[in-house]
């Protein structure tokens, strides 16, 4: 089977028309690499691919000799390097690459955005565009499937999420020994070796709190206490697992401080599969006591893929109150603002009133009945 990723068709012409270097970012096993061989063949171009793995190109790669870069190029209307990352001064390279050769396409593919952005970003400034290449969208699985199929589907992508491999993979012992794998040697391998983490093992002892607390207010401190670090390496490992692309924040909203919260915040998984697999628990729904926390998380983050894919820059939030009152998703566009409650079973639902008073009555229940409409 064949996933068509919703951002070729916009990769592919930026990449043949605007003259900027391509960034391709997102987590491993994401299909990064499948996606850019897809857009060689879709280039009609004479391409260069390379693995920045190999030591013989990382010499090239870092070395700053415009006469080698040419060398290595020679005759290619299309250079790509694939996970490039690990290749030291890599910006200031694609800089000289970019300047010295206008003729010449580039597409850049790594899965750590955290250390690829920061060395690309002052290199490249005004020569660049970036994509973001997340786990598989419903909205990209509409091309293969009709809404029945999606709805039949459903179950699946809460526990075991949207991986492509996993999509591709039929038999659920097969889908958890690939999350597991994943989850031990790849989804945590840019941040422990490219980083120096002083407690690897807290990583995933974090990871696995996030995981038991999605949908819910998380304090650092609290965090802190039970990992038995401070406040400031808790912040920096959050950072380091959210520019992995494991996890993403939605911060509260609030424009009445003195009855709102406003500086909480929340954390969610950009894969459903990756967070039961760090709670050890791939059971059916049916056997679970955690259906509303997957099925926000589950929602929450296929709406970061429609936001993102789609490139709308509407921004995210949660809403509660003091008194405890809350929404469980706020999205804000431009001066609107959408209140939504994201519910697995539940048929009526109402904003309350302490929203409508202040902001409005755009407001609307997600549920298993509609939620295709939300995404999509």
């Amino acid at each position: 089977m064949q996933i068509n990723r919703f951002i070729k068709t916009a990769l592919l012409n930026d990449l043949l028309h605007s003259g900027k270097v391509i960034l391709l970012y997102g987590p491993r096993q994401a299909g990064k690499t499948t996606l850019s061989k897809e857009i060689i063949a879709a280039s009609g171009l004479r391409t260069l691919l390379v693995n920045a793995d190999q030591a013989k190109y990382i010499d090239i790669l870092s070395g700053r000799d415009l006469s080698k870069l040419q060398s290595l190029v020679h005759g290619y209307d299309l250079f790509v390097i694939d996970e490039a990352q690990r290749i030291p001064e890599i910006g200031i390279n694609l800089k000289i690459l970019h300047d010295e050769m206008p003729g010449l396409k580039l597409l850049v593919t790594g899965s750590s955005s955290f250390l690829l952005s920061g060395r690309v970003s002052e290199s490249l400034a005004g020569r660049k565009r970036i994509f973001t290449l997340l786990p598989v969208s419903v909205q990209e699985l509409m091309d293969s499937y009709n809404p029945f199929e999606l709805n039949d589907q459903l179950e699946e992508r809460m526990i075991f999420g949207s991986y492509p491999e996993v999509i591709t993979t039929k038999n659920n012992a097969e889908k958890e020994e690939y999350l597991r794998d994943i989850t031990s040697s790849l989804i945590f391998k840019d941040i422990l070796e490219l980083e120096q983490i002083k407690y690897p093992v807290k990583i995933r002892e974090l990871l696995k709190l996030l995981a038991f607390q999605v949908g819910s207010q998380v304090s650092l401190n609290e965090l802190g206490q039970q990992l038995g670090l401070n406040r400031e390496t808790v912040e920096r490992y959050l950072w380091l697992l959210e520019h992995s692309f494991i996890i993403f924040r939605l911060s509260a909203f609030s424009r009445n401080p003195r009855k709102e919260i406003s500086k909480s915040q929340k954390y969610f998984f950009y894969d459903n599969g990756i967070r039961n697999i760090m709670i050890d628990d791939l059971r059916s729904i049916k056997n679970r006591n955690d259906t509303g926390a997957l099925w926000e998380n589950f929602i929450i983050s296929e709406r970061r893929k429609y936001l993102l894919f789609n490139r709308i820059s509407n921004q995210s939030y949660f809403w509660r109150t003091y008194s405890g009152t809350e929404l469980d998703y706020i999205e804000e566009s431009r001066d609107e603002l959408f209140s939504y409650e994201i519910k697995f079973s539940k048929t009526k639902a109402r904003a309350p009133l302490a929203w409508t008073q202040f902001y409005g009555s755009n407001f609307r229940l997600v549920n298993r009945n509609n939620y295709l409409e939300f995404i999509t």
